[in-house]
């Protein structure tokens, strides 16, 4: 069996060519770290380290032993790779050449030997290895520190590899990519290099000499030196003309061996020639060279890598993607720049398979359109369809022509006209993704996506003009904006500048910015002109099933949705959209980032909105409200799994139709809200404007831990906006309780005391009102938090005594446990720290009692720190290990950033400032990236120690 490992892209293995399942991500990393260093034992505890780095789990080990016996199983059909336990560690073993790092380094390495021309295709085959990012999704500070590695040495085969294609002669096909490359890398000086060298060689010195002025400016601000030797005399011998810098004539007497193109090939077998062919032309039929052309350049690439590639049948390079995204101007480039390649001519046909006003082109009539630029006399043409074909066929064998098949409306109308003659090559666009020409005819689909943002400015600049767009860079930076990297649309707006090209770009930016008004703007009066007629076109090609689902689409909030979201907003079936869903990802108006996950581009979301409006359904008004209903009972119990000890509140039963996901334990709803963050938010302020205000109040309850978790405090903040005032218009003081109370949380977690002191004031006023007293008791336990952190413990003990005492009326066994933690915490801060550890022992006892596995992680941190200020150091460390253990468990982040600092300074205190340093530096990564307030001053505290240690695991 052929066994393939691949680490560049996502970790992958591969036998015979089919995919073998290795397990989830987890399991995925174990093999990867292996397959690093075939037949080399690596020790369990290192293997542990780069899977998890600081996140091992409670039973690392055991959980690893687990994954090794299952990738033991999936190895084993293989016979030729196994894992195997040695005296050193786990070893597995199998030839380096299966794995992709290995045979790219080996490839390297021999280019590197090599004279030129083997070195070139040597480094093409090292490069071509290269799928994505290595090890995509694994994110420990091993993998990530090999990622870095990696992507260096791929960074230098690729400057390798472009020395090699400059001595070739190819600076022309090179400078487009060096001009992206050099704005990626803009202080490599040997890049820089290249791209004077190439610009030169393309007869542009003075753009040469600016960017050797670019780079040196930019050496001199970010580094304080100047270019390197290497860099300055290239940029003497340019500023000298140098002759040595061209190229030597590859043909110094081209008169010699150069002959005149033949009118038409000699036919190889004129007593076979059909009736009326005594010759076949040179037929040049493609039309004009398109204007403008930027980017594409892996695309480009993979179009050479599909011509290039060995086989004995036609190569069909099938080019998908939405209405306006580039295509036939992606195929048309290509062509042009490759000419030489086809020298027996090119065919082409626009088969109109999605043009409004018309059917698309027949089969029998595109054929008939070939045959006569084949020469072929009309009176010759067979009357039967697939006659015609044949004689198509026979004129183009062992020709080596290039066939555009553009606007194609699906494989079957391209598969007609199909070639069957190896030496040819067919491009095909279409709004369709083409499957049935891959699986029948093995053609290569490449999907175009919108330009990337550095091709998307430079296509705006080359419509109009670097100087318009550098005297407007503001309004030039809302027009890329709102384009969204669809070149019809920079198109389109390079066309209405040109008709009024005495207009400021801002009259045009301010239209882009009203979203009601967009897509009008984006017409320049011309159907090949209008970003909405461009997708109206493919829109009307849907079944009734998926134009339906895509209406829909169109309510939600985005920037994407989940399958089963999907279900609810419509009242169908997920089996039943799942085929809808898949027939607008064919049509390329939805794309799928991830499994079952969908993203709409932002102006087909406006479009789709748009026909929304025009053609809504019967019970329309209720589509939105399932959604609503959808996040809003899947993120409730979602909640629940995350603090099974929150007091819980009273829903409604979902609108019929609505298939709320139910988490299996505390993981799954934690993975569930991470999922469906970037929505979540957005779906409160959605509800609270359709007038669901008991809807908009109850999903902004549901999402407070997990924002509390993650440390999503201005979305937090933002959301309880929006329920106090939904609660405000339904007139529910209970509701506008709860949400001041939240918002005195947040404001707190923020640092922003005043406004949390008022918040919790203003929700204990309402709860005296109510006569709610665990309210009440919540309420002076968040007061108590504030009092604290404005410097106030005397008011602060007494806020939290009075919970306690409240609590203790009601019974209420979790608030007990933590007001017990708030009333030690305090006594702390007060100096009175064996009164503490009394408090703090038996709000761990009740949390543990009572499984609340949040309140006792707290209580263990408040009993290290009464441990820390009475010298007990072993004492406090070890709480404060239990306590990091547990949130760790959970997802605290906020949490994990005090127990570390806290940690660190146990460390420090104890005399082992070695060991404070790598639990200050996690808390610091961790602070920073939530907005932790400490994120200052574990700063001051780090640059307070003698010298940086090696962070350890903890």
């Amino acid at each position: 069996m052929a066994v393939e490992f691949g680490l560049l892209g996502p970790i992958e293995a591969r036998v015979d060519g089919r995919p073998v399942d290795m397990g989830h991500i987890r399991q995925r990393s174990v093999l990867a770290a292996l397959l690093t260093e075939p037949n080399r034992p690596v020790p369990v505890d290192e293997l542990v380290d780069r899977v998890w780095g600081d996140r091992v789990p409670q039973r690392g080990r055991e959980t690893l032993y687990g994954y090794v016996s299952r990738l033991r199983q999936a190895l084993r059909p293989t016979g030729e790779v196994r894992i195997v336990r040695r005296p050193g560690g786990y070893v597995l073993e199998a030839d380096p050449a299966t794995v992709d790092i290995h045979r790219f380094r080996d490839l390297v390495a021999r280019a590197r030997a090599a004279g030129d021309d083997q070195a070139a295709a040597l480094m093409r085959r090292a490069l071509e290895l290269w799928r994505g990012e290595p090890f995509a999704t694994v994110d420990t500070p091993w993998f990530h520190g090999l990622r870095q590695a990696l992507e260096r040495e791929r960074f230098s085969a690729e400057l390798d590899a472009t020395d090699i294609r400059l001595r070739s002669g190819s600076h022309g096909e090179l400078l487009p990519e060096l001009t992206t490359r050099s704005a990626e890398h803009p202080l490599d000086e040997r890049l820089a290099g290249q791209h004077m060298l190439a610009l030169y060689r393309s007869g542009r010195p003075a753009d040469a000499l600016t960017c050797y002025q670019g780079i040196r400016e930019r050496l001199a601000e970010e580094l304080g030196i100047d270019p390197g030797a290497p860099l300055r005399q290239l940029h003497q011998r340019i500023l000298t003309g140098d002759p040595a810098l061209d190229l030597p004539n590859p043909n110094p007497n081209p008169d010699a061996s150069s002959k005149p193109e033949p009118a038409s090939d000699p036919d190889p077998d004129p007593g076979s020639a059909p009736r009326g062919r005594s010759s076949v032309p040179i037929s040049r039929q493609l039309p004009a060279r398109p204007g403008l052309f930027t980017g594409r350049e892996q695309q480009l690439a993979e179009l050479d890598k599909a011509l290039d590639a060995p086989g004995g049948t036609v190569v069909v390079s099938a080019i998908g993607g939405s209405g306006g995204i580039g295509k036939t101007r992606l195929a048309l480039h290509w062509a042009y720049e490759r000419l030489d390649r086809f020298p027996d001519g090119q065919l082409y046909v626009d088969l109109r398979g999605f043009d409004p006003s018309g059917d698309p082109v027949a089969p029998a009539v595109a054929v008939r359109g070939f045959l006569d630029a084949l020469g072929v006399e009309s009176g010759a043409v067979p009357l039967d369809v697939q006659a015609r074909i044949g004689l198509y066929r026979s004129l183009v064998q062992g020709r080596r022509m290039l066939i555009v098949l553009d606007n194609a409306a699906d494989a079957e109308q391209a598969a007609a006209l199909l070639p069957g003659s190896a030496a040819c090559a067919v491009l095909v666009t279409s709004r369709r993704r083409l499957a049935g020409l891959a699986s029948a005819h093995g053609a290569r689909l490449l999907t175009l996506d919108v330009l990337t943002d550095p091709e998307a400015r430079e296509l705006l600049v080359r419509h109009l003009g670097r100087d318009r767009t550098a005297a407007e860079p503001d309004a030039a930076a809302v027009l890329l904006e709102h384009c969204g990297g669809l070149p019809l649309a920079i198109s389109v707006v390079g066309a209405r500048d040109a008709a009024h090209p005495d207009f400021p770009l801002a009259v045009l930016a301010e239209e882009l910015k009203d979203e009601s008004a967009r897509l009008d703007a984006l017409d320049a009066g011309d159907l090949t002109a209008d970003v909405r007629a461009a997708f109206t076109v493919s829109y009307r090609a849907l079944t009734a099933r998926a134009a339906e689902v895509f209406r829909h689409l169109g309510l939600a909030p985005g920037p994407e949705i989940g399958q089963a979201a999907v279900a609810s907003l419509v009242a169908r079936p997920v089996t039943a959209v799942r085929a809808a869903l898949r027939e607008l990802e064919n049509a390329h108006l939805v794309q799928q980032p991830a499994p079952g996950r969908y993203r709409l581009h932002d102006l087909v979301r406006l479009y789709a909105a748009e026909r929304a409006r025009e053609e809504p359904a019967e019970g329309g008004d209720e589509a939105l409200l399932r959604l609503v209903d959808f996040y809003l009972h899947t993120a409730c119990a979602a909640a629940g799994l995350l603090d099974p000890h929150r007091d819980p509140i009273h829903l409604s039963a979902a609108l019929p139709g609505v298939t709320p996901q139910e988490p299996a334990d505390h993981g799954a709803a934690l993975d569930w809200f991470t999922t469906e963050y970037p929505v979540l938010p957005s779906t409160v302020a959605l509800a609270a404007a359709a007038g669901f205000d008991t809807r908009s109040w109850q999903l902004a309850w549901a999402l407070e831990t997990f924002f509390d978790y993650r440390g999503h405090w201005h979305d937090w903040a933002a959301s309880q906006r929006v329920a106090l005032d939904a609660a405000e218009r339904i007139g529910d003081r209970s509701w506008q309780a709860a949400a001041h109370r939240s918002l005195g949380n947040v404001c707190t977690q923020m640092g922003l005391l005043d406004d949390g002191h008022h918040h919790f004031r203003k929700a204990l006023d309402l709860y005296g009102e109510l006569n709610d007293p665990v309210s009440q008791a919540h309420t002076h336990r968040g007061l108590g938090w504030v009092c604290d952190q404005q410097g106030r413990p005397r008011d602060a003990l007494d806020h939290s005594q009075q919970a306690l005492a409240l609590y203790r009326r009601t019974g209420h066994q979790a608030g007990q446990a933590k007001a017990l933690n708030n009333v030690g915490w305090l006594h702390i801060m007060l100096g009175e720290h064996r009164t503490a550890l009394d408090h703090c022992a038996q709000a761990v006892d009740l949390n543990q009692r009572i499984g609340d596995r949040h309140g006792e992680a707290g209580a263990w941190d408040s009993l290290g720190y009464a441990h820390h200020h009475l010298a007990e150091y072993t004492e406090a460390l070890d709480c404060y290990r239990r306590a990091l253990v547990l949130v760790r468990g959970f997802g605290d982040r906020y949490g994990e950033t005090e127990i570390l600092n806290h940690l660190g300074d146990t460390h420090l205190a104890a005399g082992d400032p070695e060991e404070a340093g790598p639990a200050w530096r996690q808390a610091l990564k961790t602070a920073d990236e939530i907005g932790h307030p400490a994120a200052g001053e574990l700063r001051s505290k780090l640059g307070g120690l003698p010298q940086a240690g090696h962070d350890e695991k903890l």
